[in-house]
C-alpha cells in the first residue's frame, strides 16, 4: 500500500484527493488557535469549504461567517476571505477549487507530513515569505 500524500501548509495538514473532473480537490485539518491564510482572493478560481468536523470561522469580504459540521459556503471568483478553527479542538474539511491547478500551491509550499515537525516548519519565516511573495503565481491574491 502505498504511502498517502499529505502535507502541512501554513499550520493546516492538507491531503490531496485524485479526482476525474476539471477541479482540485483536498481534505484539510486545522488544529485549534491555527490562523488562516492571509486575507486573499483568487481572480479565476471559484472555491467551496464544507465542514467534516468541528466548527470554522470565514471572513469574507469583511464579514464574520461560522460554519458547523456539515454545512458549506460556496466563494465565487474575487472574493476576500480567510479562515480559522472556531472551536478548541482541531477543524476537518473538505475544500474544491474550480477549475484544476491550485493543488499545486499546496504541493510546493507544504511540508511532507512524514517529515519530523512538519507542522512547525510549515509556519517558518522563510515559507511564509516565500508564500507572500510567490502566491499570485498561483491566482492566491494576497490583500493585506
Amino acid at each position: 500500500m502505498e504511502n498517502k500524500k499529505e502535507f502541512w501548509v501554513l499550520g493546516h495538514k492538507i491531503s490531496p484527493h485524485n479526482v476525474s473532473g476539471n477541479y482540485d480537490m483536498v481534505t484539510g485539518e486545522t488544529p485549534p488557535n491555527v490562523p488562516g491564510p492571509p486575507p486573499h482572493y483568487h481572480s479565476k478560481l471559484s472555491e467551496l469549504f464544507f465542514v467534516l468536523e468541528g466548527k470554522m470561522e470565514f471572513n469574507l469580504d469583511g464579514k464574520s461567517v461560522i460554519l458547523n459540521k456539515g454545512e458549506s459556503i460556496d466563494l465565487s471568483p474575487n472574493c476576500v476571505h480567510t479562515f480559522s478553527n472556531a472551536g478548541n479542538t482541531s477543524c476537518k474539511w473538505l475544500n474544491v477549487h474550480s477549475p484544476k491547478g491550485f493543488l499545486s500551491f499546496f504541493e510546493n509550499f507544504g511540508i511532507d507530513a512524514h517529515e519530523e515537525n512538519a507542522a512547525e516548519k510549515s509556519v517558518d519565516d522563510s515559507i511564509i515569505q516565500n508564500v507572500m511573495q510567490k502566491a499570485a503565481d498561483y491566482d492566491m491574491l494576497i490583500k493585506i
